[in-house]
């Protein structure tokens, strides 16, 4: 999967750092998925796997108090040796293992650089909520808890230098977690080492993967920072992981909806005004469906029959998509859902208010929408190429449209402000 290539001056730049891990016995209880992928039913039982679960710091509990709280607990943490400082700086190897899964990647200090610098690429709209949340939470605790995600090009020195060190060498962590992946991490400290990865990410640019919110969360603190006359410091950086795509293809996977209080009947029953609606009594055959169905199609689902929605009428698509788009992106299935599906159809907007979001599962959606009596609205993966594509145009995919992974295990790396 090639990363457009476009004019890049600088290029990217990935800093060693002392990194703060854990020192505890059972590490894959107190490590997480990244904090916007875990289900609220699923915190409690995070937070009940152990006392020092990373679930405490980046999902802190509800109220006025809850970023002072995670500070709090952070510090704690430090000063009693739950959580340590290495002593050298480095870049991190990490990688996962699993069926089927074989992710490597340098886990550092990224520079962060302004979108129209055109070297860190979003594609992806973020929601002014969500980074005002991470920006207070980032701001109160001075530190990067869980690294984003970014592909790019990468070189064959560097490529030769991730094989020799996974192969050869013994890995500070080595865990396994409940999701079946295996997890390890080496520190690169050897200064030649770093200087070969400096020099193979010279020019290039890096598309982000997973972490929207996050980098635009950099961008804001280092606006702050420097708006307060701090100069430079911490805050130009941000924790980040970069993968080469080319010897690390990710895996790409849908995010669906949920909307509470939306009956399935009704969601359907409205849908036929612009929409064919096949109707399946099992919601396996919807998904099977799906799977061959004409672009664009969503499966509706909930309680009662599924609903199987195809060929859209082409003026009502046309009328509603914004024409100052792209093609491509006018043709995504996210773009259909958040320009028309939503609004014209069913009157309601794409935001976090209205919108639950459910990662990859479809059968978890389902569930989640007969449990409030809502519609879950069930999209085929976005492809690959059509993601590059709008990127590389300097475009943003709707928000939550894409699912990068197998994305970074939370709690295994952090970085806090006051170490270098």
């Amino acid at each position: 999967m090639a990363i457009p290539e476009l004019p890049s001056p600088g290029g990217l730049v990935l800093r060693p750092f002392r990194g703060v891990r854990y020192a505890v016995d059972d590490l894959a209880a107190v490590t997480s998925p990244p904090y916007d992928v875990i289900a609220r039913e699923d915190v409690q039982s995070l937070l009940d796997s152990h006392p020092n679960n990373i679930v405490r710091l980046i999902l802190p509990s509800d109220g006025p108090g809850r970023y002072a709280e995670a500070r709090d607990t952070l510090r704690s943490w430090l000063d009693h040796g739950v959580l340590t400082t290495d002593d050298t700086p480095a870049l991190y190897l990490y990688e996962q293992r699993g069926p089927d899964v074989l992710l490597r990647g340098l886990i550092g200090n990224l520079g962060l650089r302004a979108p129209e610098e055109r070297v860190v690429l979003p594609h992806e709209d973020v929601m002014p909520g969500t980074v005002a949340d991470r920006l207070a939470l980032m701001r109160t605790t001075e530190s990067n808890l869980e690294p984003i995600f970014l592909l790019y090009d990468g070189a064959e020195a560097t490529a030769r230098l991730i094989a020799q060190v996974a192969e050869t060498r013994a890995p500070l962590i080595d865990v396994r977690t409940g999701e079946g992946l295996t997890h390890r991490l080496w520190a690169l400290t050897d200064p030649a080492e770093q200087d070969t990865v400096a020099d193979d990410l010279s020019g290039r640019q890096a598309l982000i993967a997973d972490g929207h919110h996050r980098y635009a969360t950099y961008l804001a603190l280092q606006r702050a920072s420097h708006d307060e006359g701090r100069g430079a410091g911490p805050w130009d950086y941000g924790l980040a992981m970069l993968v080469d795509s080319v010897a690390y293809p990710p895996h790409l996977k849908p995010i669906h909806r949920v909307i509470p209080g939306l009956s399935l009947d009704e969601a359907a029953a409205r849908a036929k005004g612009a929409w064919q609606v096949h109707e399946y009594a099992l919601v396996d055959d919807a998904l099977a469906a799906l799977e061959t169905a004409p672009h664009p199609a969503f499966v509706l689902a909930g309680n009662g029959p599924s609903h199987l929605l195809t060929d859209p009428d082409p003026v009502q698509i046309a009328h509603a998509l914004p024409a100052g788009r792209s093609e491509r992106w006018r043709s995504l299935v996210t773009s259909i859902l958040s320009e028309f599906l939503l609004p014209k159809v069913w009157g309601m907007h794409d935001d976090e208010e209205s919108v639950r979001i459910v990662h990859h599962d479809a059968h978890a959606a389902v569930r989640m929408a007969r449990a409030e009596s809502g519609t879950a609205v069930i999209l085929p993966a976005l492809a690959v190429e059509d993601v590059l594509a709008v990127a590389a145009a300097g475009e943003r995919v709707p928000r939550k449209s894409t699912s990068f992974g197998p994305k970074p295990r939370t709690g295994l790396i952090l970085r806090t402000f006051s170490t270098p």
